[in-house]
């Protein structure tokens, strides 16, 4: 399983038409937006309080958890009594199609589902009550998290599963699937034990990815707590500055862009007549797909720094807008999979012995498009949640001249993703 890369329109008008959009966005940003409109968690239109109610209420929460639960199960059924290939088997695609791809448009419609579907959190749970009955052992208060921890923890799971999807000897079978996933909940639920359950929201890799996408949208929750219908951008613009973020929106731009250098045939040739192997091989691509995005980003604050002056937060002030960047990648590389695999995965997991093969969702015309037009929105949408707070934090007189340093970097990005698309 991967990504489809089919391109059958002209580089030149592909790269022309990404330059244009940066340009002219980041022209009309600086002449005719002056001062920030973006009001982060204290914005939205609140939606009927019906609507609130049935969304709070605990049956749906507990009927959330319960499916989340039951999904889990019936993947590790299926790994345990399954066969060890993938083309008869739902668990590979479970995981690695429906949970990894399937999250951007759940968490980009519903917010941050995961929350609420996380097995993991539901087993916690279910220790807890246990450990309320009469009979068992004295519960100790968890410890407190450490502030400096942030999402450290998430953006190191990110790196293992996309080590794992694109980098580990057989990622597909019922013995790797197995190892990974025991050893994941093996973790979590040991740390959550002892942090409790606010673990999961800081250092849950899925948790991290759906809440990340999940700024981008409409549906979120004020400073005050109501469920409101918002601009994206006001999501976006609350995405907390913790520890930690640069590095997971720096893991899924750099798997992303490593996913789709993966089919160039010059790497293929690498993988196969390296000394080292191919996985070692692999694992030091991905490494340094991502150590490259964060340098580049490093490297664009630290421009930043020296054009507008000392500033506490130069790292993470502008991370948030890495994050449209990330999904332009995200829908780019993985559209096609998630509409032909996905109902695939489906069908076999309902008891189909005969899944139809894959077709294509769109022409070669229609999925070039697509693909342009998601790395250039995600940029054009980077550019203007950059320009906002750019503006917010710096004097006037730098303000513009302050966010060279990251259409620079956008610019960087986008040759990037479209060379990446043209292979």
């Amino acid at each position: 399983m991967g990504s489809q890369h089919d391109l059958p329109i002209s580089p030149f008008y592909a790269f022309a038409g990404a330059f244009a959009a940066l340009f002219v966005s980041f022209l009309a940003l600086g002449l005719l937006w002056s001062s920030s409109r973006f009001r982060g968690d204290r914005s939205g239109l609140a939606l009927p309080a019906a609507l609130e109610r049935i969304a709070d209420a605990p049956a749906t929460r507990t009927a959330l958890r319960g499916l989340g639960l039951a999904a889990a199960l019936a993947v590790l059924l299926s790994l345990l009594l399954g066969p060890d290939d993938p083309a008869r088997n739902p668990a590979p695609g479970a995981v690695y199609v429906l949970l990894w791809v399937g999250l951007v448009p759940a968490s980009l419609l519903l917010g941050p589902v995961w929350r609420l579907l996380n097995p993991l959190r539901t087993l916690y749970r279910l220790y807890r009550l246990y450990r309320r009955l009469p009979r068992a052992r004295p519960r100790h208060a968890p410890a407190p998290l450490p502030a400096r921890l942030g999402q450290w923890p998430a953006a190191a799971g990110l790196f293992g599963f996309t080590w794992l999807e694109l980098a580990a000897p057989d990622p597909a079978s019922t013995t790797t699937l197995l190892t990974a996933l025991a050893v994941y909940t093996a973790v979590h639920l040991a740390l959550a034990a002892r942090f409790g359950e606010r673990w999961f929201a800081d250092a849950d890799a899925f948790e991290a990815y759906s809440a990340l996408l999940a700024r981008l949208s409409p549906l979120g929750r004020r400073s005050d707590g109501r469920l409101v219908f918002r601009n994206p951008f006001h999501g976006l613009d609350a995405t907390p500055e913790r520890p930690g973020l640069v590095a997971t929106v720096c893991v899924l731009l750099g798997s992303t862009a490593y996913d789709g250098y993966s089919d160039n045939p010059s790497w293929i040739n690498t993988l196969q007549t390296s000394p080292l192997g191919r996985t070692p091989t692999a694992t030091l691509g991905l490494l340094a797909s991502v150590a490259l995005v964060a340098t580049l980003y490093c490297l664009c604050a630290a421009a930043t720094r020296l054009v507008c002056g000392p500033h506490p937060r130069p790292l993470t002030a502008f991370a948030h807008s890495l994050v449209p960047i990330s999904l332009g990648y995200l829908v780019a590389h993985y559209f096609s999979l998630l509409v032909t695999e996905g109902p695939r995965t489906v069908i076999m997991a309902l008891g189909t012995d005969n899944a139809p093969e894959p077709l294509p969702p769109l022409g070669p015309g229609g999925l070039a498009a697509l693909q342009v037009l998601a790395v250039v929105a995600g940029h054009v949408l980077g550019v203007i949640a950059a320009h906002d707070r750019s503006v917010r934090l710096f004097p006037p007189a730098r303000a513009v001249t302050g966010q060279l340093p990251l259409l620079a970097l956008m610019i960087t990005f986008t040759i990037g993703g479209i060379g990446l698309l043209l292979n």
